[in-house]
């Protein structure tokens, strides 16, 4: 099975729906309030497992309540955690998302022990990712500690996948090392400083990333699919359309399955199509990792598009 390493975020995510957002100094009627096992990371790390993958996951989590159910759902989903750090010094970190009657969502996050994941935590993984054959990074923990990752799996022969969200701003000195890109519309925004609103201008913004370092660069569309930019050439893999419950984790789901079916052996377009169909059918479910589908459901869904 691929051997995965994830360095990034565990958060407990607050979900709650409510029929529109409320607008500033407004309250709103909620319902069906949940605690859901989230945070970039493991949602990346969780998406991979579920497709099959041996997965290990490297990050921070707190001394409390929140942490032990974070590291009993890793174990859960199949996922490593023997480089997931309990720290006293934080509480664990937590997402409070609110859902609207169209399945959009709006989140806030406090990092808690993700944002005091250290160089410490990345060098005791050091032999782990050496020997791994992929490492997918997020924005959730402390960008140097991202970097310094980069350059350490780079260094090594590693492959990395790297997804900077949420969005910020970085150079091209940053993504040196990187093998694959991953951006939503507002991330490739961000990092490209040209705006995205189509697929003409996601390759515009693609193109420009990959003038950064990326030699494939991925923006994801939502309900138009993805772009994908490989070998200088540009491709736009539609998804199928289905009723959308909540976007939550989406991105996610789609990370974990491109990087599942890239050390599977599939090429580039048809990893893409794979991971539209992870991400497609995430949208359906409530939740982050309750969302996340099984091998045997993306598989189907692959073989009817």
């Amino acid at each position: 099975m691929p051997r995965i390493v994830v360095l990034g975020s565990l958060n407990m995510d607050l979900v709650v729906r409510t029929e529109r957002m409320p607008r500033p100094g407004e309250t709103v009627q909620g319902s069906g309030f949940r605690t859901i096992p989230g945070g970039k990371g493991a949602n990346q790390a969780a998406a991979a497992a579920r497709l099959g993958a041996h997965v290990e996951m490297v990050g921070r989590v707190g001394d409390d309540g929140f942490g032990g159910e974070l590291l009993a759902n890793l174990a859960g989903q199949g996922v490593g955690a023997s480089y997931v750090r309990r720290d006293p010094g934080a509480a664990s970190g937590t997402a409070t998302i609110v859902v609207d009657g169209r399945g959009e969502n709006a989140i806030v996050i406090d990092p808690g022990a993700n944002g005091r994941v250290s160089l410490d935590d990345l060098h005791a993984a050091e032999t782990l990712i050496a020997d791994s054959r992929a490492l997918m990074l997020q924005f959730e923990v402390p960008l140097p500690i991202v970097e310094a990752a980069i350059h350490l799996a780079a260094d090594k022969g590693v492959p990395v996948f790297l997804n900077p969200a949420p969005a910020a701003p970085v150079d091209a000195a940053f993504l040196a090392g990187v093998s694959c890109l991953i951006v939503n519309e507002t991330e490739a925004e961000t990092l490209s400083s040209q705006a995205v609103d189509d697929v003409a201008s996601a390759e515009h913004a693609a193109r420009a990333l990959h003038t950064m370092g990326p030699p494939v660069v991925i923006v994801t569309l939502g309900e138009q699919g993805a772009l994908l930019l490989h070998d200088d050439a540009a491709l736009h893999l539609p998804t199928r359309q289905v009723e959308v419950v909540d976007t939550t984790a989406a991105g996610d789901a789609f990370c974990g399955a491109l990087v599942t079916a890239r050390l599977r052996g599939m090429d580039w377009p048809n990893s893409v199509r794979y991971a539209n169909c992870a991400g497609t059918l995430a949208t359906t479910v409530l939740g982050a990792q309750t969302s996340l589908p099984s091998a045997q459901a993306v598989a189907r869904f692959f073989e009817e598009v």
